[in-house]
């Protein structure tokens, strides 16, 4: 079986070869473009040199938020870097950067902001994240955080999650692994299976915490809390689960530590509410598109594009 820090030997390479190449512009593959445009434009509207804690995240997006945050020249050498794991630590170290491991520390702290990718995103900003393996360390970082900031490219902007990406991520113990696949048969998946590496006799990934990744798919979209009809609960027995419904089910299950749908509140509104922790939504989300131009998305606000030049508009 593969470890963590194994799984990522692989996805290393890339990370360093974009490391490398970052003065090598422009860029050809438009994809990549989109991503750079949404982590500038991200790290320009939510970092603040004078912060002490900064929460990194895992998956090429974050590459070029830890570049857009170098770029700015500014004074970082008192800013402590959390990595969700151990590429995204990597990817600090080699930016001359300073990481600290989530349980270092002080007690009672609260990150000022966390930046990370996400697998799909919503029209309520629920987000499904884990295709990277870091799920529970990216979780414990969204959840401590004042607030979460999702850059992502335009491919992961969905108003439904299932639309595009069609599994759910959850982290298991590995004894009960098979226990979790059948019980998510009983709640509707069509298909779950355990991750395994690139190669057949490598066996199922193992995360950071030396768990399995279970990959859950479900026939049909998710519903927004927002938009669930009244007397709807988004259920199984409804036809079509809402998310924080299917979330709340799946982290029922015995054996599992954490399951890679990001909903409820965001950490603005966990603090409204007087809650120490416990945002998972992000507060904004920023979509690179290969026009160059950027998609913002705040919770109950109509999304915004930003062109090249800087100017915003209402999108259609």
């Amino acid at each position: 079986m593969r470890h963590g820090a194994e799984n990522y030997a692989e996805r290393m390479l890339t990370t360093n070869s974009k490391m490398r190449a970052f003065s090598a512009y422009p860029m050809a593959d438009p994809v990549e473009r989109a991503k750079e445009s949404a982590a500038r434009k991200a790290v320009e509207d939510h970092f603040d040199p004078t912060a002490r804690y900064v929460g990194i995240g895992s998956g090429s997006t974050i590459v070029f938020v830890v570049k857009a945050i170098k770029d700015r020249n500014e004074d970082l050498s008192r800013i402590l870097f959390v990595p969700t794991g151990y590429q995204s630590r990597q990817v600090i170290v080699q930016a001359g950067l300073q990481p600290i491991q989530f349980d270092s520390l002080p007690s009672g702290v609260l990150l000022d902001v966390a930046f990370d990718g996400a697998d799909e995103v919503d029209e309520d900003l629920n987000c499904i994240k884990g295709g990277g393996a870091c799920l529970y360390q990216e979780k414990l970082v969204a959840t401590h955080a004042k607030k979460f900031i999702c850059v992502a490219d335009q491919r992961k902007l969905q108003n439904r999650l299932l639309s595009k990406w069609d599994k759910i991520p959850i982290e298991v113990e590995p004894l009960a692994a098979h226990s979790v696949l059948e019980s998510l048969a009983a709640l509707g998946s069509q298909e779950a299976i355990i991750r395994s590496g690139g190669m057949e006799k490598s066996g199922p990934i193992k995360t950071d915490q030396d768990n399995f990744i279970v990959d859950a798919k479900f026939k049909h979209p998710l519903i927004p809390n927002a938009t669930r009809a009244e007397g709807v609960e988004g259920t199984k027995e409804d036809g079509q689960w809402a998310v924080e419904t299917l979330a709340r089910a799946i982290k029922q299950l015995e054996g599992v530590l954490s399951v890679g749908l990001f909903c409820g509140e965001n950490g603005f509104e966990a603090a409204k509410a007087g809650k120490r922790t416990g945002g998972q939504k992000p507060v904004a989300a920023y979509f690179g598109m290969e026009d160059g131009s950027v998609v913002i998305r705040k919770a109950g606000e109509m999304d915004v594009v930003v062109n090249k030049q800087g100017e915003t508009k209402d999108s259609i």
